[in-house]
């Protein structure tokens, strides 16, 4: 594998966007190549077969790309992904925010919000007890948020959606939450202002960049040239509303490109 070849983000959605941007601010001489599947968002509704099909397909599509590297910047495809044998690095939006959990010894009661396919997975709580059993972990599903977000729909705050997830017993004496779906970054202000700086917002956009580049530099992949980037933005189903959003992230022009992968 060669180190000016592309690192690859996938999601079903907008979400993804966070993390891709994410890693092209910290790591400026990576190409991206990123997939949306908008044909099929969101993915936290449907099954674990279903999720792991969707995923199986998006990353051969990105293996042929011959990309580097393959990041799954979706919580609920990587508490369902069952992986695939190939000589390349996987990341997921998970592991980050656990390793830093391990070393933040502060944290004793978190609370974790995600889709109803993360949440049921409990993949959270069992990868942060298996570093820190001392954790308490309260887990809510927040079904309607993703897609609510990706619609950039006013019912979110007008119908008090968000707090009434918020308000939830679960999430009582929590003294830190994550954000356990690439979308809620988009929301993160809204959750702080609920919470009046009074939890620690946790979200895997903080911490996934660096974990990445570290792993990068560990297997002499990070590339290390100035070159005339030009990442890739393909989406198995082609919307205006999509197109538009990407200027949140990317501030030049993108070229959205539809490739329906999926038989």
């Amino acid at each position: 594998m060669n180190s000016s070849n592309p690192i690859g983000v996938f999601d079903s959605g907008i979400g993804g966007l966070t993390v891709a941007s994410a890693i092209n601010k910290l790591l400026p001489n990576e190409r991206l190549i990123y997939f949306g599947d908008t044909r099929h968002l969101p993915y936290g509704n449907k099954s674990v077969q279903e999720i792991d099909y969707y995923s199986q397909v998006i990353t051969n599509f990105l293996i042929n790309q011959k990309c580097k590297a393959i990041v799954i910047a979706c919580n609920s495809a990587a508490s369902s992904f069952s992986g695939l044998e190939h000589n390349f690095l996987f990341f997921n939006v998970i592991d980050p925010v656990i390793q830093y959990i391990k070393k933040t010894e502060t944290i004793k009661h978190i609370g974790v919000i995600g889709t109803q396919a993360t949440i049921k997975s409990n993949i959270y709580q069992k990868k942060i007890n298996s570093v820190r059993r001392d954790v308490k972990v309260s887990s809510l599903a927040t079904p309607h948020l993703a897609s609510l977000i990706e619609e950039d729909d006013e019912r979110l705050y007008e119908n008090q959606i968000l707090n009434s997830y918020l308000e939830d017993e679960k999430l009582k004496k929590i003294d830190s939450i994550i954000l356990g779906c690439t979308h809620y970054p988009l929301i993160e202000k809204k959750i702080q202002d609920f919470y009046k700086s009074g939890v620690r917002i946790i979200s895997s956009i903080e911490h996934i960049a660096s974990y990445i580049k570290e792993k990068l530099i560990r297997e002499k992949l990070l590339n290390q040239n100035p070159l005339c980037l030009k990442h890739n933005f393909y989406v198995s189903k082609y919307s205006r509303g999509f197109q538009q959003k990407t200027k949140l992230f990317f501030p030049k022009s993108i070229i959205l490109q539809e490739e329906n992968i999926f038989s």
